[in-house]
């Protein structure tokens, strides 16, 4: 059996404060695992229009020792079998004993090491001081686990059990990432494409806060913008896109798309083949669109606004989708035939327009035997459940990090990079910890 009590952190810049308990118990017919406690706590940062990266670090220096403190009481209990060295004792002394985690795992990287050094530092305590291992989980790495995670908590067969199986490509999807990965194995994953600019999720915000109506954007609670456009586009959620069809060919793709009000959008690198993306010439597009209305001395419609917000999304995960029908033709062929399953993670992956635009994209072109596995939506933005689950599958792999790791700003998933990928940094350690 293992467990893993976590402090998690946003990366690059991070407004979310995150602990939770997963644990996974195995049997001899099935394995599940189940998420004990969850909470994140997130910086309410609306007034500056984003994240404030000084505001959030002091936002977890003050909110994560209380959130681990009130995990702590979700731990399991004992039972009259339990040993006293796998017991936590509980501050109020006449509350039952709960069972120590097996380890503790945080965020290691890759992002702005001042706010990841909250969590990495809690969790080398609280290892130290209940003498546990400590993993250093890869942030990324545990946003194309995530399935995996909810398929365990589901439960099932062994053969069934912790889906999808290796190999599997990953579209990781957020504000501070855009990747396309195949995944071999746990620790080898291979980079097919990385946005030359900015990150979609970023370019969805952006897109927003130009698009929505400013009454709108005051009102809304959080940065959560990207989930804001959807909703504003879509106030009838599916059927205002029943009727969605994807450029048929290459050449449908460089077709502008066209509105009524007299502006259009053109899918980024329509022209090339050259495995990466780029959005930052689709968010200065955007917001060049509305500069002319107002230029203009005119204010757009809300009609108008709806149409361009759709455009917005429409052209951006059209671009997600070009780029991963051209990974999946360059491909080996017997690599090509193994991935069966794409994992589509990270915050935009919420977004139901996008999975609408990604299945019926790579239908139109020949895969549609693709299954799309996507997390639900609270295990899709940065969580610390995530982070629990890629530790608990490193430890059974015999993977821990030495106390002296020190958290990264960059951090590879490939392990021909530079760095060696996830296992390349100092620290790591192999073999089952004698605890």
């Amino acid at each position: 059996m293992e467990r893993s009590i976590n402090p998690r952190n946003r990366i690059i810049l991070v407004d979310d404060t995150s602990v939770a308990i997963v644990e996974k118990e195995s049997q001899r017919a099935s394995s599940t695992a189940k998420i004990h406690f969850l909470e994140n706590v997130t910086l309410d940062s609306t007034k500056f229009g984003g994240i404030h990266p000084v505001l959030a670090l002091e936002s977890h220096q003050e909110k994560l020792a209380n959130l681990v403190k009130k995990a702590i009481s979700h731990l399991p209990e004992v039972d009259a079998n339990s040993e006293a060295r796998y017991q936590v004792t509980m501050a109020d002394r006449a509350e039952q004993p709960r069972l120590r985690p097996d380890f503790i795992s945080a965020t290691r990287g890759p992002g702005m090491r001042s706010n990841l050094s909250v969590g990495l530092d809690t969790a080398k305590g609280l290892a130290l001081a209940w003498q546990i291992p400590f993993v250093g989980v890869h942030h990324m790495q545990a946003h194309l686990l995530t399935p995996r995670l909810v398929s365990s908590v589901k439960g099932g067969s062994w053969a069934q059990l912790t889906s999808p199986k290796f190999p599997f490509m990953s579209l990781l999807t957020s504000g501070g990432h855009t990747l396309l990965v195949n995944s071999m194995t746990l620790t080898d994953h291979e980079i097919l494409a990385d946005t030359c600019d900015t990150a979609i999720g970023d370019t969805i915000d952006k897109a927003a806060r130009v698009i929505i109506p400013e009454s709108l954007i005051q009102s809304n609670k959080g940065t959560a913008y990207g989930k804001l456009l959807e909703q504003f586009a879509f106030p009838n959620g599916p059927q205002d896109y029943a009727d969605y069809s994807p450029p048929l060919t290459r050449a449908d793709e460089i077709i502008p798309h066209k509105s009524d009000w007299g502006w259009s959008l053109t899918t980024p690198l329509a022209k090339s083949r050259d495995l990466r993306f780029s959005f930052s010439g689709l968010a200065t597009s955007i917001e060049n669109i509305v500069k002319e209305k107002r230029k203009d001395g005119k204010e757009m419609s809300e009609k108008e606004r709806i149409d361009l917000a759709r455009a917005a999304m429409t052209t951006s995960f059209e671009h997600l989708a070009s780029r991963v029908v051209l990974a999946l033709q360059s491909l080996d062929p017997r690599k090509r035939k193994a991935v069966t399953t794409i994992v589509i993670s990270g915050g935009v992956a919420s977004n139901k327009f996008l999975m609408k635009v990604m299945k019926t994209f790579l239908h139109a072109r020949g895969f549609g035997h693709i299954e799309f596995v996507t997390p639900p939506p609270y295990l899709c933005t940065d969580n610390a459940a995530m982070i629990g689950w890629a530790g608990i599958e490193m430890f059974e792999m015999g993977w821990s990090t030495d106390l002296s790791a020190r958290a990264l700003k960059k951090w590879s998933l490939d392990p021909t990079a530079e760095d060696r990928g996830i296992l390349g940094p100092v620290g790591w350690k192999k073999g089952r910890p004698q605890i």
